[in-house]
């Protein structure tokens, strides 16, 4: 298995590492040429995702380095001032390109445009900014994400043998595209099943930028309003997924409700050796990393890349030159691939009472 995830995505990266650079048509290419390269970059938290500090942070610093091209990461944290703050900075010190993850769409449009204003290039990382004018778009196949994550809840409702199940939504951030795309990804799959009557949907709310403590209180309020009776969580990510499980632990329901995830984070590997997450989605964050700081250092250098793909941006209307990598859905049996992959090291997901549950899953 751990062929199949190095190759994940491979294709679109020798593509795009096939190019050569084409004309220096925008301000942002001419503004590259002209200047010493520098890249910024700005992360959107800490707390949504543990991937942000401990894979995408990581993996673009050594992406860059390995260029010898001048950088700066900095985390918003989740604040949409220091969001702004951070990118006035940035363009004052003189970064050549800003690669951003929105906080919303608002803030990311006004940002990308302030920096445009200034002869800076830009590009959208993980999230598409509505309205925006990135350059670029560098992401995961978003509604591949949530298609798996709908298909995880059906194969596990299923080898459960659950008749009829009453599910729960627990979405992402309603300011956040991403969001919007899994979960036309995982309605794919559910609603239809609604329709027929097969499944019913029982709950259905959205948490607030990603916040798994207000995720918590949601589910529990989900779980009062239902009388206990919720068969599966659809949960966007594993924050959110973690968040469902303490909810399910406090009212002993731990291990007989599939919850669902995605960022293969080290406690939701855990969660799924433990039996008490259904799945969680994959994403190479490495490779998406690489694959926007290869965009990134070449517009630094005055230069342009083609992708061969484009992402149409609804509101803006217009065609994003786009890079998007595929994802892959994990479940206990190939909870061992991950950490293969080197994505999360082994003395993080066996430790403790999980080291035994690790020999059974074959970790070693």
């Amino acid at each position: 298995m751990r062929k199949g995830f190095l190759a994940v995505g491979a294709v679109g990266l020798l593509t795009l590492g096939s190019l050569t650079a084409c004309g220096n048509d925008s301000d942002g290419d001419k503004a590259g040429s002209d200047k010493t390269p520098k890249i910024g970059v700005i992360l959107p938290d800490s707390t949504s995702s543990v991937r942000w500090e401990t894979a995408d942070r990581k993996f673009l610093e050594e992406a860059f380095k390995a260029a010898n091209v001048d950088s700066v990461i900095e985390n918003a944290q989740g604040d949409k001032n220091a969001f702004q703050t951070i990118a006035d900075q940035m363009i004052t010190s003189g970064v050549t390109v800003l690669m951003i993850v929105n906080l919303d769409s608002g803030t990311g449009k006004a940002v990308l445009d302030k920096a445009k204003s200034q002869g800076v290039a830009t590009i959208d990382y993980d999230r598409l900014t509505l309205g925006g004018s990135a350059e670029y778009y560098v992401s995961f196949d978003n509604e591949a994400v949530g298609k798996l994550q709908g298909e995880g809840l059906v194969k596990c409702l299923t080898d459960a043998k659950v008749q009829k199940p009453a599910i729960a939504y627990l979405n992402g951030s309603p300011t956040d595209n991403n969001a919007t795309l899994f979960r036309n990804g995982y309605d794919s799959v559910l609603k239809p099943k609604f329709d027929a009557g097969e499944y019913t949907q029982v709950a259905d709310d959205s948490v607030p930028a990603w916040d798994n403590t207000q995720a918590a209180t949601i589910f529990e309020q989900q779980l009062t309003r239902t009388g206990g009776k919720i068969d599966g969580v659809l949960s966007a990510n594993d924050g959110l997924g973690n968040a469902v499980i303490s909810v399910l632990k406090k009212n002993k329901l731990n291990g007989k409700v599939p919850v669902t995830g995605q960022d293969a984070d080290p406690q939701a590997l855990q969660n799924i050796l433990a039996g008490d997450q259904c799945m969680t989605v994959y994403k190479a964050v490495k490779k998406e990393a690489d694959a926007a700081a290869e965009l990134a250092i070449a517009l630094a250098k005055g230069e342009r890349k083609e992708t061969g793909q484009t992402v149409k941006d609804p509101e803006g209307g217009r065609d994003v030159p786009s890079v998007l990598l595929t994802p892959v859905a994990i479940y206990k049996e190939n909870v061992k691939d991950v950490i293969a992959d080197g994505y999360v090291a082994k003395e993080q997901v066996c430790t403790g009472n999980f080291a035994k549950l690790c020999t059974d899953a074959g970790i070693s």
